[in-house]
């Protein structure tokens, strides 16, 4: 199981480990998510319009982002047990903070802290995967592991909306925060401690070394850039501005519009192990990456654009951009093959910076594009928007996508090979 140099650990234990990872990645998707489902709920209690809700929201973002690259560091110097048990047990109590929170500054605040304390999630996961896993594989993992988050990210839209009105959001915070908690005990006590001899222990100067080397890197940016572009739609549109669209302009339930926005989260999920299989098997990695953000431009223009009236449709359109989107799952494997090893957490967490970034920038800039071409339209204390305001919002985020596509053909074919050797 193990590739060479890499820590003998069985196959059993590996599974595990990983498997916590991608738990606690789909963790994070929740908590990423959930705030679309309770967007009613949250400007009547904070008395908020949207560019404000998506301020809220995206706290999350820019805490999650911003701690990336020390995230990354952390994980390359000292592996990712005791840094992911120790981040999750801060998830849990932020969590219970935000669900008593009484002002919208205080509860951003405690909804940074969340997106900071789950930023250790996706980077420990792929970082157990380069441990204890061969090479050949980590394709396919972080397929698997993009999988996890996307149905995190199902679970906490239309199966959560039932228990948001039944009990409210505060209490659904809490008991989301005992999850965190169990989560915390679990990876302490499951994840194998990784010895030094496998990476060795850095020097001191060693975290400026790789950041210089991964920055001068362009191939570096250009993933960041796909990273971006292609996961902003997963995150502001499904993440948090599909389901009032549909509820508001398209006349669905709040419930059934969770659902339905979801469906491209399920897409996601059901395409992005097959992604991550089919490029190692045929061992190129941009033809798929290529192939999916022209279709997935094409998808969402048509949702966005000429919107079903049949449901059936409509959710098959959502899973079809979900799929094609998942092809940037390959990126975060292209930029570690295109850096030092001895550096490929603080690779990804570059790379995955600018992937959550994304929602960070996205959904409060849709929500004051909504805002700017609202019509003082009120519903219980709530903002309503028309289909235009929508329509001008989700345009942005057409053109991230289409800068995704120009990077998608700039960047440079590894072979599904690491190109860029240790340095001693």
């Amino acid at each position: 199981m193990p590739g060479p140099g890499q820590d003998d650990v069985s196959r059993r234990v590996a599974a595990i480990a990983f498997s916590l990872g991608a738990l606690y990645f789909a963790y994070a998707f929740v908590q990423r998510v959930i705030p679309s489902i309770m967007t009613t709920e949250l400007m009547q209690d904070f008395s908020v319009g949207g560019a404000a809700l998506g301020s809220l929201s995206a706290f999350y973002f820019w805490a999650y982002a911003s701690i990336q690259l020390p995230v990354g560091i952390l994980t390359d110097r000292f592996g990712p047990r005791r840094l992911m048990s120790i981040a999750a047990a801060t998830c849990a109590v932020a969590t219970v903070c935000f669900a008593m929170s009484q002002s919208l500054v205080v509860a951003s605040l405690w909804r940074a802290v969340i997106g900071a304390s789950v930023a250790f999630a996706f980077v420990g996961s792929l970082a157990i995967a380069g441990y204890w896993f061969r090479h050949n594989q980590h394709a396919m993992l972080a397929g698997v592991l993009q999988s996890a988050g996307m149905l995190g990210a199902v679970l906490s839209q239309a199966p959560l909306r039932p228990i948001v009105e039944s009990i409210g959001w505060r209490s659904t915070m809490s008991w989301l925060a005992a999850a965190g908690l169990i989560l915390a005990i679990l990876l302490y006590r499951m994840v194998p401690r990784r010895k030094d001899s496998q990476h060795g222990t850095s020097s001191i100067s060693d975290p400026a070394v790789g950041l210089r080397s991964i920055a001068a890197n362009p191939q570096t940016w250009l993933c960041a850039l796909i990273g971006f572009g292609m996961c902003a739609p997963m995150l502001a549109f499904s993440g948090l501005w599909a389901v009032p669209w549909l509820t508001t302009v398209h006349d669905y339930s709040p419930t059934r519009a969770a659902a339905i926005a979801s469906i491209l989260f399920i897409g996601w999920a059901s395409c992005s192990p097959m992604v991550g299989w089919l490029s190692d098997r045929i061992g190129r990695r941009n033809i798929l990456v290529q192939t999916g953000a022209v279709l997935y431009i094409a998808t969402f223009s048509w949702i966005v654009f000429l919107t079903p009236q049949s449901v059936a449709v409509l959710a098959t359109l959502l899973f079809l951009a979900g799929g094609f989107g998942s092809s940037v799952t390959v990126c975060f494997v292209i930029t570690k093959e295109h850096n030092d090893p001895k550096f490929s957490s603080t690779a990804v967490s570059l790379m995955n910076m600018f992937v959550v970034g994304s929602g960070g920038v996205m959904q409060p800039l849709i929500g004051w594009l909504l805002d700017l071409n609202w019509n003082n339209v009120l519903s219980d204390g709530a903002r309503i928007y028309d289909a235009q305001a929508y329509l001008i919002g989700f345009s942005s985020l057409l053109l991230m996508m289409c800068a995704a596509l120009v990077g998608t053909f700039l960047l440079k074919e590894t072979g599904c090979r690491q190109v860029r050797s240790p340095q001693n």
